[in-house]
């Protein structure tokens, strides 16, 4: 999509995409190697009537949509011609053995400098379904990011009636102000970070917004006629409600792989987090209804309250609806509601079949349990901060604040046995036990420790992982995404976990790479460490993760010759 004004209209006709996409590139074929360019530059775009440069992939915002099937391999080779250092993450995709190409900033590699190039191998193997990809270093994921479709294998087909159509639906946050000033200072501040002035539907404000009238995204259908929409929350702040006027959607998918199918009036979506729903065409011929969403907030009290709207609208021959659409009509939770979120995120369960089957761990050979605190850490002498009472704030996992090294990222030092990189002593438990949810907790366990340490794993462990809220400084939710590999969610609860009294889903729980811990309760993963390699982990709040809320895995090698990490590539980013 080229830069635009606000008087721009974006509309796409699916009766054409869906002859483009289901009709020429589903008909399938045999696992195939494909070769993308991305080229990194700035681009002049306007929303709110602001133009401002913005660091896009090929001049285009949001970015491409890159498709493929499942078992492909992508070849995409990223060139920076932008003032700035950039790195490319897939998210969900699990890149067996090979976490060179995998992205997060100073975890797998160093950053991609202004001139320079690298071209990142992209394995698919299980995945199927929606998946994204986005930038992975400071906040530059703001403006770069984009979808991935993973369609089923040759001869295979969807697990549900197949859909005349699909589309990318891709939430996301606009700034007037341009994001590296707004990130530098929001470091050097100590405190929150400026709210965004918008939230987006594939780039577009909608109208509820101010000077944003006719900067709205439309989609056109036709009636009877059944939709697959792949919704990717790639908002950098806050978890999401969406809906769509009059009409209920039906959820078959998250992060790349399938779900029971069931349907509900709204949907929650973290950011991070991906979710397949099918909109069945079924109301009036020549009507118009807004599609919407806002924010989630358990407890923030700076938070963007407006709405962001898109249009669905019936057409016949492509004539101009004649009913308008009504925002009135529009259903979304309250902005606070806590029930109507984790309610949602609770009906999810894996298909469970022949064709999709679980390999849940029964049982767990490595317990881990890792506390998700936001904390104050002292202003540095001279300095103003922010921060409550004077402090800064930051954010752990077990009391560890990350602190990313700058000169040598932590696979490489681990690969080639460079030592002063990273520590391997991350705690496998919380240093200090206490009330972890109580409503007033001392002063004194606010204060994290810093460093970087990582959580070693043997090869084919099988990992239960219970992520804590506290309630230090108030708590708040925090979506966890785990790189590498994909995760069993078995439990979840409010207050503090209870190893004796819990209740989990050993049968048929979801399937995910990312995964909201409510406001003060906890959730349990299982997985199998059967991925050697270097694997982040970390909340999928810009903010939290720009304080310190992430850690590392290291999964060790296996005996045999296809349990092994495999060697990096020529074309490595220099440190």
């Amino acid at each position: 999509m080229p830069p635009s004004s606000s008087s721009a209209v974006v509309f796409l006709s699916l009766q054409l995409l869906g002859i483009v996409l289901l009709c020429s590139f589903l008909h399938g074929h045999a696992a195939a190697i494909r070769h993308h360019t991305f080229v990194v530059k700035e681009a002049a775009y306007t929303r709110l009537c602001s133009t401002k440069n913005i660091m896009t992939i090929n001049g285009n915002f949001p970015g491409e949509t890159l498709h493929v099937h499942r078992g492909d391999t992508l070849i995409v080779h990223v060139l920076n011609r932008s003032p700035h250092n950039i790195t490319i993450h897939w998210h969900g995709v699990n890149q067996p053995r090979y976490p060179w190409a995998d992205g997060p900033e100073y975890i797998t590699q160093c950053p991609i400098q202004p001139g320079g190039k690298f071209s990142q191998k992209v394995i698919f193997t299980t995945e199927e379904g929606t998946l994204w990809w986005h930038a992975h270093s400071e906040w530059t994921r703001a403006t770069v990011y984009g979808a991935i479709i993973v369609y089923p294998k040759k001869g295979h087909a969807y697990p549900f009636p197949k859909p005349h159509a699909d589309l990318p639906i891709i939430f996301g946050e606009w700034w007037k102000q341009d994001i590296f000033e707004l990130f530098d200072n929001f470091l050097q501040s100590g405190g929150d970070p400026l709210v965004s002035h918008a939230i987006t539907i594939n780039g577009q404000p909608g109208d509820r917004y101010n000077c944003s009238g006719q900067d709205m995204f439309k989609l056109s259908v036709d009636q009877g006629k059944t939709y697959l929409l792949r919704l990717i929350n790639a908002a950098m702040q806050d978890i999401l409600f969406f809906s769509i006027a009059g009409h209920q959607l039906t959820v078959v998918g998250t992060d790349g792989t399938y779900t029971k199918p069931f349907k509900s009036d709204y949907i929650t979506i973290s950011p991070g987090q991906t979710i397949d729903v099918l909109l069945r065409a079924d109301h009036p011929i020549a009507a118009s209804y807004y599609m919407a969403a806002k924010f989630y907030s358990s407890a923030r009290a700076a938070v963007n309250l407006n709405t962001t709207t898109a249009l669905l609208h019936y057409t016949t021959n492509n004539t101009t609806p004649t009913t308008a659409a009504n925002f009135s009509a529009v259903s979304l939770p309250a902005t606070a509601d806590t029930n109507a979120s984790v309610t949602f995120t609770a009906r999810f369960r894996s298909l469970a079949d022949k064709k999709h089957p679980v390999d849940v761990p029964q049982k767990a050979d490595t317990n881990l349990y890792f506390t998700l605190s936001m904390n104050a850490a002292p202003c540095p002498a001279g300095a103003t901060c922010a921060g409550p009472n004077g402090a800064r704030l930051a954010a752990s996992v077990n009391n560890v604040s990350l602190v990313l090294p700058t000169s040598m990222d932590v696979l490489r030092a681990y690969y080639r046995g460079i030592g002063g990189v990273y520590g391997d002593d991350f705690p496998s438990n919380p240093p200090v036990s206490f009330d972890f949810t109580n409503l007033t907790i001392p002063a004194a366990y606010r204060r994290p420790a810093t460093g970087n340490q990582v959580r070693v794993l043997e090869y084919n462990a099988s990992v239960e992982l219970v992520f804590q809220g506290t309630n230090l400084l108030g708590g708040v939710d925090h979506p966890m995404h785990l790189h590498g590999t994909n995760f069993y969610v078995v439990g979840w609860g409010f207050g503090n976990f209870d190893r004796v009294n819990k209740t989990y889903n050993l049968v048929d729980p979801p399937f995910q790479n990312t995964i909201a811990v409510p406001r003060n309760g906890w959730v349990a993963i299982r997985f199998k460490a059967t991925n050697p390699g270097v694997w982040f982990m970390h909340c999928h709040l810009e903010r939290h993760a720009s304080w310190g809320m992430g850690m590392t895995f290291i999964v060790k090698n296996g005996k045999g010759p296809n349990d092994k990490m495999l060697p990096p590539p020529s074309d490595m980013p220099p440190c």
